[in-house]
């Protein structure tokens, strides 16, 4: 068993020379077997750490599973945490089912660890039959190819060795070396979903249909993996074709692009785009996916649907929304810009460029509305960037008299909710730029110029 789990290490990248790996040890067959293969496992140079959850839910026998654990760590000179969790009251507090509390207790505090040691990873000892409960329970509440893939070898900072070895060879594997282990009694009553689906459905199915069950969802898991791969990358080419503007708590989507997608890319599009605001798609239903491609789809401006956690979605123009409500009316703002250097702008998640250069070296033909380029020696002063304030008016480049901003955003059928989030370039006396929109005909480049200032901006993440 050591050679295949050595095999998923190095094939998956789970482990590295130098890794902290936190060992989440419960004391029973499938953590003790996961932790003694990776004590056997020395071409690889790399800590271990052993910690431990009593859930508080099974009195002595969760107080015997933790000693057994400590001395356990004690006789192997590794290092122990442990902690002490009221799992029921946990999930009461927080409305979600135990299962899903004791999952979020755990990682909470191997992460908690891991903060302490500087990084690393978690080891967990899923395993086949493990896998095939997953898909069989995501199955019965309904799921796509993505539900379909199940578990992964490595999440994240969560990695998962033992992955394709099924309990039998688990089990064969700790007689053959004689290792004890706890017995959680719990996990032979039906009373968890994964549990009913452990002990009374996978044996049905064994039993009337198909002996090789395990097998057969652990293939359709690797198929669902190559497939929702595939999907997700081709997804990704296309959201960064279709994002207009990516800020903090918002992205602006193309929606002519966006309509062009066939609907699985489009609702992957929705989701991913969630996830770059929100941080996770948990609580997004696929209830919540229709309703927003039906807004998207239909387009009539300024409608809109709340999501959840403050987020909504709304159409406007040829643009498709989706933000964080407490992004809406931003405060007043006003920074200074490096000349000849990249001014970092956090609070509005902007990298702004200058750079001095000749009129020789400017491409007029390239079309780029986050670059544009300004007579230097008509600048006043220093620059600044700034949101729009009443009465500002400019002179639109191509045009003689001036005109408000108010009116120019109308005219270009800019929302009312995305106008004060609009960056304003000023010098000492006037609006330079609205940046991403129009440049002032005052600073245009003419025959006369002889020094042109460039400036570009993106929107990233801090």
């Amino acid at each position: 068993m050591k050679d295949r789990i050595l095999y998923n290490i190095k094939k998956y990248n789970l482990i590295e020379n130098g890794d902290n790996v936190v060992i989440g040890l419960s004391g029973g067959p499938d953590s003790m077997a996961l932790l003694y293969v990776l004590l056997d496992i020395v071409e690889i140079d790399f800590n271990i750490y052993i910690a431990h959850v009593n859930h508080g839910v099974r009195g002595d026998d969760a107080l015997a599973d933790e000693i057994f654990v400590k001395n356990l760590a004690k006789k192997l000179n590794l290092p122990y945490y442990s902690t002490r969790v009221n799992m029921e009251q946990y999930a009461k507090d927080k409305g979600i089912s135990s299962e899903e509390a004791g999952r979020e207790l755990r990682y909470g505090f191997f992460r908690k660890i891991l903060a302490e040691l500087g990084g690393g990873k978690i080891a967990v000892a899923h395993n086949k039959n493990d896998q095939a409960e997953t898909l069989l329970m995501r199955l019965l509440r309904g799921t796509g190819i993505d539900g379909l893939r199940g578990m992964d070898f490595i999440s994240d900072d969560i990695i998962r060795p033992i992955l394709n070895i099924e309990r039998s060879e688990i089990e064969k594997f700790l007689i053959d070396r004689n290792i004890e282990t706890r017995l959680d009694k719990t996990n032979l009553e039906p009373i968890y979903n994964r549990n009913k689906i452990r002990l009374e459905l996978i044996p049905y199915i064994e039993e009337n249909f198909n002996p090789n069950i395990i097998d057969t969802l652990w293939r359709t898991s690797r198929i669902a993996t190559i497939d929702s791969d595939f999907l997700e990358e081709y997804t990704k080419k296309a959201y960064d074709k279709i994002v207009k503007k990516k800020g903090k708590h918002s992205i602006i989507l193309n929606r002519e692009l966006f309509l062009k997608e066939e609907q699985s890319i489009q609702q992957r599009i929705i989701r991913n785009t969630i996830i770059n605001i929100n941080g996770s798609i948990q609580g997004i239903s696929e209830k919540h996916v229709v309703n927003i491609l039906d807004l998207f789809r239909e387009g009539d401006t300024g409608k809109s649907i709340d999501i959840i956690d403050n987020l909504v979605a709304k159409t406007s123009y040829n643009e498709i929304i989706i933000e964080k409500k407490e992004d809406f009316n931003p405060k007043d703002y006003l920074y200074e810009i490096l000349i000849e250097d990249t001014t970092y702008i956090e609070d509005l998640g902007l990298e702004i460029t200058t750079e001095l250069t000749t009129v020789d070296k400017v491409n007029f033909n390239n079309i780029d509305r986050f670059t544009k380029y300004f007579d230097y020696n008509k600048i006043d002063g220093k620059l600044y960037i700034r949101n729009r304030k009443p009465g500002d008016r400019f002179v639109p480049y191509g045009m003689k008299g001036s005109k408000k901003i108010k009116d120019y955003f109308i005219d270009e059928k800019i929302p009312k909710d995305e106008r004060n989030k609009i960056p304003i370039l000023i010098d000492n006396k006037n609006i330079i730029w609205i940046m991403g929109l129009r440049i002032s005909d005052l600073y245009k480049i003419t025959k006369c110029t002889e020094k042109v200032l460039k400036i570009s901006y993106k929107y990233i993440e801090f």
